[in-house]
């Protein structure tokens, strides 16, 4: 993956979407980025090192399963060690990233735009609610993708039906019918769960009942075809999230794809109806139906040239259902049938995995993104990750831009991943060669700012194997020594954080924190990232001795990261960014 390129996002965005010949960019407007000097932190004549552990967390669970804990991290422990004023937590997931709740798991890309931004940048539902109003979401690569399919075959919509606001809106999905049908679509099927939990409980009926009244008006209004093909609740069918159930994807798949289910109805309002036994079931529960024609046969089975979009803009309970649909080797459960469609998700569900491939939202385009004004005011910047990770300390640091701001200034180098193995079967990833790609950008004088992020405790972290894990983060902190070895040769500073957590808790746990176990008696894995709040700690011979974090932001997260490292650089942050996490003797 090139540095200029950021992996698979580069072919999914206009150039404008990217920042790329904006008015912001231009020589005039190149004194609004322009940082004014800190009043009482002067600039170190040495660079700023700030490294990103990605998927690092501090979990109050120190046992066998926390790969953290285990593995052998003096240089970690002796910068907790220092205590409050050096050394403190952050929270990356949830409102603190942009999330819609505190519910939501951080991950590398919300994470890293508020590292970069500064900012609290809505991700998810504006985004989409934007792009539906403009209409550019029917103008982007991940519609333009799935168009031919959709205009030519049917346009299968699934998701989850409520206007709860939290993993998807019913505007949204008229909005989006709406705007297919003018780009002449003429065939749509809709695969509906039902909510229950966002909205109130026992309101599926009238969820469906409303759903297949709109889609008649849509039918007669513009001659199209619309109906529901298939449903069930939330928590039974498709919605599973965290790998806790893949049978409930199998159910979602077999009735949304295949049309195949134990219960089969030629009327939604009624299927809703009866499964629901006079509301003894909760909506988040029913059992999946398919609706069927007076033949028999399923009215909305996915075919062969068909488009699938998967209308939920929050990941979390889209990404099981979205490998079902993408991948080719796919063997959490028997599939029977793959059709040949063309798929794309509202929006990209796991930027580490690329999935799914093609999405119709993308992520936002930040203003005032802190490189624009790094390199506004002149200051020389390296960033280094390996494949995995490169378009995390560019393309999403820099707001959602691709490539250069000022190739002049800037310098990113991405060390190629490895390909074909499992990470956890090489668990140290190429942590070593970031280590001394970032030393000698330390060590050049060429750089002001250097930045680099360490994929490593994330990548293996998702890949469930405890022990690569352990060995993962054990590597990872002999190369963080590695670094702040320079900054102390140096004689710079360096701020270093996580973009949220994932390597220490590797176990699922119940309510009360014990572990889960399987039916052979063995824990269950934890592959996702966690809600755990991540480290954040500063230092090196050039920061001046009066300078710690503040007491007065408990709350503090990522956002807040951006004005610290700003100060550290030596200058005031701009006024709307999120509070720095610093102050000095100077200024209590």
């Amino acid at each position: 993956m090139a540095a200029e390129g950021q992996g698979g996002n580069r072919a999914t965005l206009r150039d404008e979407q990217f920042g790329q010949g904006l008015a912001e960019h231009s020589a005039e407007a190149a004194e609004t980025f322009r940082l004014a000097p800190h009043p009482t932190i002067p600039r170190c004549q040495a660079p700023l090192l700030v490294i990103v552990l990605d998927g690092l967390g501090q979990s109050k669970y120190e046992d066998q399963y926390n790969a953290v804990h285990v593995a052998h991290t003096p240089t970690l422990d002796s910068l907790k060690a220092a205590g409050p004023r050096r050394y403190r937590l952050l929270k990356a997931h949830g409102t603190a990233v942009g999330l819609p709740s505190d519910a939501d798991m951080g991950n590398s890309e919300v994470g890293h735009n508020a590292l970069g931004a500064g900012q609290i940048v809505d991700q998810g539902a504006k985004c989409v609610d934007k792009a539906l109003a403009t209409g550019d979401l029917f103008n982007l690569d991940g519609w333009k993708y799935i168009e031919p399919n959709a205009k030519q075959g049917t346009l299968h919509l699934i998701g989850l039906l409520s206007d709860g606001g939290v993993h998807s809106r019913y505007n949204q999905l008229m909005l989006l019918m709406e705007g297919a049908i003018q780009q002449g679509v003429k065939r749509i099927r809709l695969h509906v769960l039902s909510d229950g939990r966002d909205v109130s409980d026992d309101t599926a009926v009238d969820w469906v009942d409303r759903l297949a009244g709109d889609a008649r008006k849509l039918s007669q209004e513009h001659g199209a075809d619309v109906c529901i093909a298939s449903g069930g609740g939330r928590m039974k069918v498709t919605m599973d999230r965290y790998e806790s159930d893949w049978s409930v994807v199998q159910r979602g798949y077999y009735a949304h794809v295949l049309g195949e289910a134990p219960n089969t109805f030629k009327d939604p309002v009624e299927a809703v109806r009866t499964l629901k036994q006079g509301n003894e079931v909760s909506d988040q529960y029913v059992e999946p139906w398919v609706v069927v024609g007076d033949d028999g046969k399923p009215v909305g089975a996915v075919q062969d040239g068909d488009a699938v979009v998967t209308f939920n803009f929050r990941a979390d309970r889209m990404v099981e259902i979205s490998k079902a649909l993408e991948y080719n080797n796919f063997d959490k459960f028997d599939r029977k049938r793959w059709p040949e469609f063309r798929f794309a998700g509202m929006m990209q569900y796991d930027g580490e995995l690329l999935l799914p491939k093609h999405f119709l939202v993308p992520p936002p385009l930040i203003h005032r993104a802190s490189e624009q004004y790094v390199v506004g005011t002149g200051l020389r910047v390296f960033a280094c990750s390996e494949s995995q990770k490169i378009g995390h300390v560019t393309f999403f640091w820099n707001g959602n831009r691709s490539g250069y701001l000022d190739p002049k200034l800037e310098r990113f180098q991405e060390i190629p991943s490895d390909q074909g193995i499992s990470f956890d079967q090489a668990p140290a990833m190429k942590a070593r060669q970031i280590a001394a790609a970032t030393r000698e950008a330390l060590l050049s004088g060429q750089y002001d700012f250097v930045r680099c992020n360490f994929a490593n405790p994330d990548m293996v972290g998702h890949t469930g194997n405890l022990e690569a894990a352990i060995e993962a983060v054990t590597v990872t902190d002999e190369c963080i020594k590695v670094l702040l070895d320079a900054v102390e040769e140096a004689g710079g500073r360096f701020l270093l954080t996580a973009d949220h957590g994932n390597a220490e808790d590797m176990v699922q746990r119940d309510k009360s924190g014990a572990p889960k176990m399987g039916p052979e008696g063995k824990p269950l894995e934890l592959t996702s990232h966690t809600l755990n709040p991540v480290p954040c700690a500063i230092g090196g011979p050039g920061l001046p001795p009066g300078v710690h974090f503040r007491g007065d932001l408990p709350g503090a997260g990522l956002a807040n990261v951006t004005a610290t490292f700003l100060n550290l650089l030596g200058f005031e942050a701009p006024n709307f960014y999120e509070p720095t996490l610093i102050t000095t003797a100077n200024e209590e």
